[in-house]
């Protein structure tokens, strides 16, 4: 009998990073794939991406619909409320052996929380890690806690996960998944791809992805817009193709900014509420650099060569390559930083530069963990793992 194996997808941005296991467990005679789509898949506003998925050849098993239509704190927490009501009855309804999560967001958090109540066993990706600037950090450690498998990036994010408790013979290190799609995608060329954006694509080209900071010290999301797009507008001899926001607390108004700035440079913008992830890495390939707070620009664009300046405090904690650029959201520092990441000797500096996310394959390693472990194994409960000595 087939292992049924249940991956939740909340934003194109996780099912970009899950397609290749899911890839991998549909092709598996000895498994049975479940997918349920939930958050922003579901929003015209956010590009209705469920379709993308059904598209690309998948079965959605469940759907989850959120209220996403108000930005508010308040209305994130109801979301997750909403998003643990509805996981709970689709799980009730597929019966899975096993649950996957990736990530840290409010409706995977809700996802891992009603498998938890259930009795499933969860498999986490992306555990271990540290995003300061985002109430997700949070939720990726409380989700650690709830997991039965345990899928990490790099070795110290598997550390970090057996420090937190985690017994190390549940601890995988893959890698990023993320890396598998950019060695499966077929990238487009410059003229066909700027076709379809209706942008001649040419250098410097900007690639920009901006969500809000859920975690704020000081200012807010239109401030912290107001200084990337003064900086953007400095740029006036740049091509400049810009992500749709995603579903946290304060898109509204990021979203409204960015729209204002492409409607207004319409001759040398291309907004997108999402570009997939082949047009997306294909964008990527060809810029001069990456610009914004997304964690592609930490993980996939080093590993394409490609710099990124990365803006305020929303990724701070996650490792980093030399090709990063950190920088605070000050319009001066922002094209200082853009201006520094477009520089040839800089391009040429990173060349060859060390990964500490893997070289790809990660999609393999964990059907094969997942396919190992029976459910009676995961199911059964964890030993803590205590450190030695005296902290």
């Amino acid at each position: 009998m087939s292992k049924r194996v249940c991956i939740v997808t909340g934003s194109r941005a996780d099912y970009g990073l899950l397609t290749g296991l899911m890839r991998e467990i549909a092709a598996d005679p000895g498994m049975e794939l479940q997918i349920v789509a939930t958050g922003s898949h579901l929003s015209k506003k956010f590009g209705h991406t469920v379709d993308v998925i059904r598209a690309e050849g998948f079965k959605v098993s469940a759907e989850v619909p959120l209220e996403l239509e108000n930005d508010s704190r308040f209305a994130m927490a109801a979301a997750a409320g909403q998003a643990l009501s509805g996981m709970a009855n689709s799980f009730r309804q597929l019966q899975p052996e096993v649950v996957v999560v990736l990530g840290d967001r409010y409706e995977i958090f809700a996802a891992a929380s009603a498998a938890l109540l259930l009795g499933i066993p969860i498999a986490h990706i992306h555990g271990g890690e540290l995003t300061l600037g985002a109430v997700d950090d949070a939720l990726r450690h409380a989700i650690t806690k709830m997991a039965s498998l345990h899928f990490v990036a790099a070795h110290d994010y598997a550390r970090r996960v057996v420090q937190m408790g985690e017994p190390s013979e549940r601890v995988f290190e893959v890698g990023a998944p993320g890396i598998d799609q950019m060695r499966a995608v077929s990238y487009a060329d410059a003229e066909s791809l700027g076709k379809e954006l209706g942008l001649p694509l040419f250098h410097p080209l900007l690639l920009v992805t901006y969500h809000p900071v859920t975690r704020r010290s000081s200012g807010d999301e239109g401030a912290a817009m107001d200084e990337l797009l003064a900086a953007l507008e400095r740029m006036a001899d740049a091509r400049i193709v810009i992500t749709g926001v995603n579903a946290d607390a304060g898109n509204h108004i990021v979203s409204e900014r960015m729209r204002d700035f492409a409607n207004r440079h319409s001759d040398r913008v291309s907004l997108h509420n999402s570009l997939g992830q082949a047009r997306y890495l294909s964008v990527m390939r060809l810029a001069g650099a990456v610009v914004g707070n997304s964690s592609s620009g930490i993980i996939e664009a080093p590993a394409l060569g490609i710099p990124t300046v990365n803006i305020g405090t929303r990724q701070s904690g996650r490792l980093r390559c030399y090709s990063v650029i950190d920088c605070e959201e000050d319009a001066d520092a922002i094209f200082n930083a853009i201006k520094k990441a477009l520089d040839s000797s800089f391009r040429a500096s990173i060349a060859g530069q060390p990964l500490p996310y893997g070289h790809g394959g990660a999609a393999r390693m964990m059907k094969d963990v997942l396919k190992t472990f029976s459910a009676q194994q995961l199911a059964e409960p964890k030993p803590f793992h205590d450190l030695i000595g005296r902290l």
